[in-house]
């Protein structure tokens, strides 16, 4: 009873919490995105990082006005949709590489372009 008890204790946190993990991955194929916070979302990928950035910068002059990027720190910065939008690329390991977008409107989270966001660089990325 005990070891069932430790267990369900982090699934009763999270439903208690009203942090639920939310899963995102049905256009972006075998990569998997999910949402670490209430406005941010985070995958990992075996795309290269000069792919996933060429993307991200794609994908951000499209959707906004970018304010700020470095890419050897991974960084891009843009309003888009009166919202602040952060891309981070961070990688994981030689073949692998963590995307993460943040979007926020307001000081309010903006999870669906966030979602939105990460989708498109992930499906723009080769």
């Amino acid at each position: 009873m005990k070891k069932m008890v430790l267990f369900l204790m982090p699934l009763i946190f999270i439903g208690i919490s009203g942090c639920a993990p939310l899963i995102i991955g049905g256009a972006v194929g075998a990569v998997g995105g999910y949402a670490i916070s209430k406005d941010t979302v985070q995958g990992e990928t075996d795309r290269s990082y000069d792919s996933l950035w060429n993307a991200a910068l794609t994908v951000s002059r499209i959707r906004g006005q970018i304010k700020f990027e470095d890419r050897t720190k991974g960084y891009i910065e843009l309003t888009a949709e009166s919202s602040k939008v952060y891309i981070r690329l961070i990688r994981v390991t030689e073949a692998t590489t963590r995307l993460r977008v943040q979007a926020r409107k307001y000081h309010f989270p903006n999870m669906n372009l966030a979602q939105d966001i990460f989708v498109k660089i992930m499906e723009q990325a080769k």
